[in-house]
């Protein structure tokens, strides 16, 4: 390993996190608020931000620190927020692969944000993909502690109001994927989730629709990753030429 290899891959990685440093500073903000407001020291905020991280997970976890809520209902709920990540995985099976030791903490800390800057960031010439990869999980995930920490704090020693404060990851999301479209390349994965959503979402409901679309949206991907590979080699081969 060379020497300063994880220090060039987080200079290199920095570029590409900065969307997501204003989205999770301004989100995180907004969940140590919601959690400070339930009466619990601000470094509790914290802790969840680094042992749970789990985003609009920990968002629905505020609400389960509430009387009366079912520890069956933590675990249907829970499950159902975060169920997208075993598709997310199995679609970096192996890409982490590569990353040795890193491994499981590249999967603890892949959030959709994270997700999605895995898979359409190049590696930049002369750093390490492992290192390149494990710098944008770190950084991602520092940014949402950041965030949860000074929104715990503002919450304790300012008046503050989280009503409507939750629609912040909603926002973020939207805000990822139009970049991503207005960058190019190839939208066909894209156009499925759009497509897949929006047609389940009739047909399922807006309580049920998650997990139908999430399983669409794979069976259409894996059937079409021929095509889409087939596609990527022959642009490369031509921006080559």
């Amino acid at each position: 390993m060379k020497k300063g290899g994880y220090k060039k891959a987080f200079r290199a990685a920095f570029p590409y996190t900065i969307p997501v440093l204003t989205g999770y500073l301004f989100i995180g903000t907004a969940f140590g608020v919601m959690f400070q407001e339930k009466g619990y020291h601000f470094l509790w905020a914290v802790l969840m931000s680094c042992v749970v991280y789990a985003g609009s997970g920990q968002y629905l976890a505020v609400n389960f620190f509430s009387p009366g809520v079912g520890f069956l209902d933590v675990i249907i709920m829970t499950f159902m927020v975060n169920v997208r990540h075993i598709f997310y995985g199995l679609s970096l099976l192996e890409r982490f692969a590569k990353t040795g030791k890193k491994r499981l903490y590249m999967i603890f800390s892949l959030t959709d944000e994270t997700y999605s800057l895995l898979c359409t960031t190049k590696i930049p010439q002369g750093v390490a993909e492992d290192q390149f990869l494990f710098a944008i999980a770190v950084l991602d995930q520092f940014y949402w502690v950041l965030g949860s920490a000074i929104g715990a704090l503002a919450g304790t020693f300012l008046p503050l109001h989280s009503q409507g404060i939750d629609f912040a990851m909603t926002a973020l999301f939207i805000v990822i994927f139009v970049e991503q479209w207005m960058a190019g390349g190839k939208r066909i994965p894209a156009v499925i989730g759009i497509c897949s959503t929006t047609v389940l979402r009739i047909v399922c409901g807006s309580d049920n629709f998650v997990l139908p679309s999430m399983i669409c949206i794979m069976v259409c991907l894996i059937l079409g990753r021929k095509y889409m590979d087939q596609d990527q080699k022959e642009e490369a081969i031509s921006n080559a030429g």
